[in-house]
């Protein structure tokens, strides 16, 4: 049973369920208090929210601390809530998940999988936020200047915290989990996003077991946020309600063990649900508002049903998104009825948030559960404070008290910023269904290459930079720094321009370089993928450093919507057209590389013709007061390292289309796999064993054997506890002699989430120049030891194939 084997349609079930949220610690305890319709959100007691001293919350009041220390060795005192939630919450998944972890060379158990057999998805909207907050605070509390330009947080290691990637490797070292680790984040639809792209692990084989969910905590920065665009309530939420005039924020985390259906069968683990099937889309339309009749949703809603291989009246209850705000809502109500057309009328469609509150990245988790509790008592949890039928919504809420509903199936809706949305299907432990028709299986290629980075603004000027081996750096208080030199937003339209940060920018000027190196226009089946490692952090700080002293009254609507690691992708979504599914990975320095294996999954399951896959990060000054903090990267361990600023974007397309269109692929993505090292934050395999689990694995899925490679694109940076390791793994594949191996970073620098797009358009510019036509291999690795490495085929090899 722990073959590793592709199967599109394997089956994938939930074994066990977990949740901490203001309703207190623990699954049952959430459902049994939603269920009764009872209320948590309340004036907040423990955080207090400077300007805003009446601010209400769905508010967790003394939570227990996670069994999992991750503070102590990373010498750290302060915890960070996201991550104590996340870990409370898989403690109970990973309890009642009736399936073991074996240790490397533990003797097989029918009940345990290897740990390489384990993974993680985790999702979130703010990560760690919370803790750069309190860093600022402790700044001014120092007397130190606190200033967007030159912030001044010194050395403050708790700003450790703060990448949504770390989250993700303590889960994983927790539980010593070594296969695929993904963080992942598109503001409120994150964790369901996460279980979609777990989903497509399990099928690709690369997992048989993964433990996914979403973590959120109560932050300043949400609250400001949410008031300076006036979505907040004065009092608890009341979704689809006519007197309702704002959302409720919330804090917690769900989590779930996904399992390949015929893995828990064997090993006799409880099944709770069973996923039937997910839906991805973009809106394309606004940074916060939902298109008014929902379209972009509704695609995602018909999809999700669609690949369940179910029809609109098989759908008799909907967890929706029901955040409370006019708009949204509406155009939910717009969204289900316009994908389930005369159904919709029998459906009913009920808000958990107006009892927890809304918990941004943890919603999608924590509302599965509640559906999945749902079908398990056949009862449609209520909508609390529901007062007065609104025409503008008119679909059955199930006001105030629960009610027995008899269900094979129910649907989970989240929505987000930057127009990303999500719905997944969940069925009853056994639910007959007909299969839907397979995907046609199909190769991935690359079909057009768009570069910013450094002085280089085209992959013509990449090669030659790279070539010439000469990147210009500047010294910034011990950092040595390469910064894109053109001018982002110099071809986008003025009106469009204005709402964009810098990492909106260079992600929007890449995309279009590359959709025109491609000859494509944008469309409703082609979508955005985006990896970022430190994400919209000059946002964040533009956004959140005038609260700071002059309260929640400064806080920018015009910045708030840049602050979500998924605004680049919905900007490339609303600039370009581009509004099929839409997804923000940030793993680190491993983003980019989690961001190509999303696409390449996306397209081999038939959701997408093509998709804009790419890397991207700014270097603003939280992030380089964080990369200071580390100490990695200053003084005598970072003597050799160049951090970078840049973007670059791939176009992927299924070959099919791809020859349809006449056009001629730079290269076929043939493989990739990705593993985890599962020693916490900030720590590697000094051996590189996982980074070569990583590599066979992805030439395994490609069928490449190690001697038939003729480079090797390394994600060597210049740090030697990363680069070491790496070497080792490498050393140990059994290349032939003729292979060459590259370190890009070295030379022009390290552009973090960008690093794989970096080596993915050098490997095909070097084809260009005569390089030896055979397959390569590309790596990418996270400071925390999660490994992407995927191999490329020469466009010949794509051809013939086709």
């Amino acid at each position: 049973m722990h073959e590793n084997h592709s199967a599109p349609h394997r089956r994938i079930v939930i074994t066990s369920l977990g949740a901490i949220t203001a309703h207190g610690v623990g699954a049952e305890e959430l459902w049994q208090r939603v269920r009764g319709g009872e209320v948590a959100i309340a004036p907040l007691r423990e955080l207090a929210i400077p300007g805003l001293p009446m601010a209400i919350g769905g508010e967790i009041l003394d939570p227990p601390r996670p069994k999992y220390d991750y503070l102590t060795p990373l010498g750290l005192t302060d915890p960070e809530p996201a991550v104590d939630y996340a870990l409370i919450a898989a403690e109970e998944a990973m309890a009642g998940a009736g399936l073991g972890v074996l240790e490397d060379g533990a003797p097989p158990r029918p009940d345990a999988l290897p740990a390489h057999r384990w993974g993680v998805a985790f999702g979130s909207c703010n990560s760690g936020i919370r803790s750069a907050e309190k860093a600022v605070r402790r700044a001014v509390a120092a007397g130190r200047a606190v200033d967007v330009a030159e912030l001044g947080l010194g050395d403050d290691r708790h700003l450790l915290l703060v990448p949504p990637q770390f989250c993700a490797e303590a889960l994983s070292a927790a539980f010593g989990l070594k296969g695929p680790v993904l963080s992942v984040n598109t503001a409120c639809a994150s964790s369901a996003h996460a279980l979609a792209h777990a989903v497509e692990q399990i099928r690709a084989g690369r997992a048989d077991a993964m433990l996914v969910g979403g973590s959120d905590a109560l932050t300043e920065t949400a609250y400001y946020g949410f008031n300076s665009v006036e979505s907040l309530s004065s009092r608890p939420a009341r979704p689809y309600s006519r007197d309702r005039d704002g959302l409720s924020l919330g804090a917690g985390a769900g989590m779930m063990v996904l399992v390949a259906a015929e893995v828990a069968a064997a090993a006799g683990a409880p099944i709770v649900a069973e996923v039937l099937g997910y839906g991805m889309s973009a809106d394309g339309y606004h940074a916060t508002a939902p298109h008014p009749q929902g379209a972009g949703a509704a695609r995602a809603i018909r999809s999700a049903i669609d690949t369940a291989g179910l029809a609109p009246e098989d759908i008799p209850y909907i967890n929706g998104h029901g955040t409370g705000t006019p708009k949204n809502d509406a155009a939910e109500s717009n969204a289900v009825r316009a994908a389930l057309g005369e159904a919709a009328q029998q459906v009913v469609l009920s808000s958990t948030k107006s009892m927890v509150g809304h918990l941004l990245g943890a919603a999608g988790a924590v509302e599965a559960i509640v559906a999945i509790l749902g079908l398990r008592d056949q009862m449609a949890p209520p909508t609390a404070g529901y007062a007065e039928r609104d025409p503008a919504c008119g679909l059955d809420p199930a006001p105030n008290e629960a009610r027995e509903l008899s269900m094979r199936v129910a649907a989970s809706n989240n929505f987000a910023f930057g127009g990303a949305n999500a719905c997944v299907v969940y069925g009853r432990p056994g639910t007959a269904r007909p299969a839907p028709e397979p995907a046609p299986a199909d190769e991935i290629v690359v079909t057009g290459i768009g570069v910013l980075m450094g002085a280089a603004a085209d992959v013509d000027q990449l090669w030659a930079a790279w070539s010439g081996s000469t990147t210009e750096a500047e010294q910034h208080k011990g950092l040595r720094l390469a910064r894109v030199t053109t001018d982002p937003g110099a071809e986008i339209p003025a009106k469009s321009r204005r709402r964009m940060d810098r990492l909106g920018q260079l992600a929007v000027a890449t995309s279009q370089q590359a959709l025109a190196a491609a000859g494509l226009t944008a469309h409703d089946t082609v979508g955005v993928v985006v990896g970022t490692g430190v994400g919209p952090m000059s946002s964040i700080s533009r956004f959140f450093e005038p609260t700071v002293t002059g309260g929640p009254t400064q806080g920018s609507p015009a910045i708030f919507p840049n602050t979500v690691f998924n605004a680049a992708a919905g900007q490339v979504a609303m600039v370009l057209g581009a509004k099929g599914p839409t997804s923000t990975l940030t793993s680190g320095h491993a983003a980019g590389a989690a961001a190509l294996g999303t696409a390449y999954d996306l397209l081999r399951a038939g959701r997408a013709e093509a998709v804009l896959c790419t890397g991207a990060d700014e270097l603003s000054p939280y992030a380089l007061d964080a990369y200071r903090g580390a100490g990695l990267f200053t003084g005598r361990h970072g003597r050799d390292y160049l951090l970078a600023e840049g973007s670059i974007t791939l176009v992927l397309e299924r070959a099919a289309v791809a020859r349809d269109r006449g056009v001629t692929p730079l290269a076929m993505l043939a493989g990739y796999a990705t593993t985890c090292d599962a020693l916490g934050i900030a720590r590697w395999d000094p051996r590189g064993h996982g980074i070569e689990r990583a590599m066979r694995a992805a030439l395994a899925e490609a069928g490449v054997d190690p001697a038939e490679l003729t480079a090797v694109w390394t994600a060597a940076s210049g740090l030697p506890t990363v680069d070491g390791p790496e070497r080792r793994a490498v050393d140990r594949l059994g290349l032939n002699p003729n292979c060459a191996r590259h370190e890009p970073k070295r030379v022009l620098g390290d552009p973090v989430g960008a690093g794989a797009q970096l080596a993915a358009a050098l490997a095909v510019t070097a084809w260009q120049h005569g390089a030896e036509p055979g397959p390569v291999l590309i790596n990418g690795s996270s400071l925390g030891g999660t490994h992407t490495s995927f191999v490329l085929r020469h466009p010949s090899a794509a051809l013939t194939r086709s």
